[in-house]
This record gives C-alpha cells, structure tokens and sequence, in this order.
C-alpha cells in the first residue's frame, strides 16, 4: 500500500500544537481554500455533538468540492488511536466513506529544543525559548481508479495539500 509522508518543525510550544490539532477546527483552518471543504458535523464518542477534543470513536462528516468544479464529495473519518505522553503525542483518523478505497492518517507531535526559528538561522527568538514542535503526517493510502483514471482527488496529488497544511500551521501557530 502506498504511505505519503511529510515532516515539520513550528516554532511553537507542544502543548499549543497538539491542542489545535486535537478539534475539528484544526481540520477547518488547514485545508486549502480550493478544497471548498465543509465539516457538517463533529460528534464524539459518546454522542455528543462538536466534542472540544478528538477522541477515539469520534467521527467527522465533512463534503468537499476540489477546485468547486466537482460534485461535493462526502468524507467521513474516525479517530481510531489517540495517545498523549510527556512531549509526544498521537492520533489516527480513517476515512470511513468517501473517495478513496483506503486513507488511514496518523499524526505525530513531538517536542522539541528550541523551534524553527533557531534550526533554520541559528540565532534564537522569544517564541523559540518555548521549544518547538516536530510534525509528522503519515498518511496510508489507495488511490480510486474509475474507468482507468484516477478519481479527482487522487490526480491533484497529496504534496500540494500538505505543504499549504505546514505553512498554515507555521503561519497560524508561530
């Protein structure tokens, strides 16, 4: 099976990245504007309609509209792993129905020494003091194949998607 994979360092605190990315917010303000995604619900484990954290067992329905020229396509994805230990933390999601026979996702955070800022030109600034924070995507995947071509979002491609993924993440959180 196919694994696309992509690795970053914010310059901003564990605690304060693995917070962002524990709400279907985080999923929201990530996802490039030509994807025209729309979370329709959130709803946790135990039922509870937009839970404040991800959980396993939580699920996230959400459409989108690659470049708007595409019929909406449905996505759904549950949290099937989370963990949490000191400066290092974990989850999965897998997509459950939608455009591709198999997306499994697991996201990676680790603490760091000192952030982007001070690995990149050495010198060291307020927000790097806070230490930084190591993000790793995996994603396991299958592309769907329609009359011998690939769906829509497979020919779009996964590097696009999670460069601008990073760069939000830099831009919002540093």
């Amino acid at each position: 099976m196919p694994v696309y994979e992509r690795e970053t360092v914010v310059d901003a605190p564990f605690e304060e990245v693995w917070a962002f990315h524990s709400h279907h917010s985080g999923l929201e303000a990530l996802t490039p504007d030509w994807m025209h995604l729309r979370v329709e619900t959130a709803v946790g484990p135990d039922g509870e309609p937009d839970p404040e954290t991800l959980e396993p067992g939580a699920t996230i329905e959400s459409t989108i509209a690659p470049f708007g020229v595409a019929p909406r396509q449905r996505w759904v994805s549950r949290i099937v792993a989370r963990e949490e230990r000191e400066g290092t933390a974990t989850f999965s999601d897998e997509m459950v129905r939608g455009p591709f026979p198999k997306w499994v996702h697991t996201h990676t955070f680790e603490a760091v020494d000192g952030g982007a800022a001070s690995e990149s030109s050495g010198t060291s600034s307020e927000r790097s003091s806070d230490g930084g924070t190591r993000i790793h995507d995996r994603v396991e995947y299958e592309l769907p194949v329609v009359r011998g071509l690939l769906g829509p979002l497979g020919s779009i491609g996964f590097e696009p998607m999670f460069r601008y993924r990073h760069r939000k993440t830099k831009e919002l959180l540093e």
